[in-house]
């Protein structure tokens, strides 16, 4: 069996709730705070500080603005982030050969 350096795997995609953030947008491409909110069942602070982490490694891209009075805040996934996810997902996989 090769050697596996767990160290390796991605700790910023790696938290729960980061990880099902990542899922999704994969999925949607893009989403605002609150179809993200509401499809993963998150409270707003920890999703804002979840989304704040991934977006100081480069896996989002997020942009606030207003829609008519309303502030909007919109979560797209970076290519950088993408190509993480996937290198996450093949250690993950690494680790049970067939």
């Amino acid at each position: 069996m090769k050697a596996f350096d767990h160290r390796a795997i991605n700790d910023v995609i790696h938290g729960r709730v980061r990880l099902a953030i990542m899922a999704f947008l994969r999925g949607a491409r893009q989403s605002d705070f609150v179809e993200l909110r509401e499809a993963l069942g998150l409270t707003d602070g920890n999703l804002a500080t979840q989304l704040r982490k991934l977006e100081e490694h480069g896996h989002v891209r997020i942009e606030k603005g207003y829609l008519g009075k309303r502030t909007r805040m919109t979560v797209w996934i970076t290519e950088a982030g993408d190509a993480a996810l996937s290198t996450y997902l093949d250690q993950l996989k690494a680790l049970f050969p067939d």
